[in-house]
């Protein structure tokens, strides 16, 4: 595959296939635990990706047997209230950048997913897990809440009762569960994970962009608000599709039973 040359972080690797940017959280010793320097390096190699007009789709890993641990207690045992709020202000700021993001991103998950950890992957639009993923906001056993949006991600995927219940409980819980509620979308073999995920970026990566970037954005504009501003962001979206080359092209190409073999993204 094409690989394109990138400006290296020393935390995070990045890696361009075709129109893939792989984000590799890489501090394995410290199992990925989220520090400022950790969170610094994240911020902006995603960002680095995200005004790469040739990454279409971002992928982001950990490296060795975590996707991330959680955030760095060691760092954090010792913060005053002003410390905590601005630490947790600042992974909120990293991964709002990641959720809010115009491309697609997918989490493939590797390992423990736990605190931060697990606010990470929930900040991204679809979640891949090994079968030897651990999930959970252990935070309330160490005396604080969770801080990068758990709170608030949790209870909008798998709903108010069962975000309580882990988040409350601190309680760890694995792959085959987390499927189960919704908090993952697929779980595969350790093995096969970054296949799979490289696999499902494609099929996004093959698509129409625009049409792709405005029903993201309509999914995630539309969970902020009641049914009828939803529909008419998604009427919106729709409408300018239609001034697109991409929907002439795939269109004709579908009225006169061929197939189109690529999108021009225009």
């Amino acid at each position: 595959m094409k690989r394109k040359e990138v400006k290296k972080m020393s935390n995070v690797l990045t890696d361009i296939k075709e129109n893939v940017g792989v984000l590799t959280i890489n501090k394995p010793q410290a199992l990925n635990a989220l520090n400022d320097e950790v969170l610094r390096d994240l911020n902006d190699a995603f960002t680095q990706l995200d005004a790469d007009e040739d990454v279409y789709v971002i992928v982001i890993t950990g490296a060795g047997k975590a996707f991330v641990a959680g955030a760095d207690i060691s760092q954090m045992k010792d913060f005053g209230a002003v410390q905590g709020k601005a630490f947790g202000v600042y992974g909120n700021d990293v991964f709002l950048r990641i959720e809010n993001s115009v491309k697609p991103v997918i989490a493939a998950i590797n390992g423990f997913a736990l605190g931060g950890g697990n606010e990470l992957a929930m900040s991204c639009d679809i979640r891949i897990a090994s079968e030897k993923a651990k999930f959970g906001q252990p935070e309330v056993g160490l005396g604080i809440t969770p801080g990068f949006g758990g709170t608030q991600r949790l209870a909008r995927i798998v709903g108010a009762a069962k975000a309580k219940e882990l988040i409350l409980t601190a309680k760890v819980i694995g792959a085959e569960e987390a499927e189960k509620i919704g908090l993952v979308n697929k779980v595969v073999s350790v093995e096969a994970l970054m296949d799979e995920t490289m696999a499902m970026a494609g099929d996004i990566a093959k698509n129409a962009q625009i049409a792709v970037r405005q029903s993201k954005a309509c999914i995630n504009r539309g969970l902020q608000t009641d049914m009828n501003t939803g529909v008419a962001f998604e009427a919106e979206a729709f409408g300018l599709c239609f001034a697109t080359e991409d929907q002439k092209d795939a269109m004709t190409a579908f009225v006169e039973k061929r197939k189109l073999e690529k999108f021009k993204n225009k």
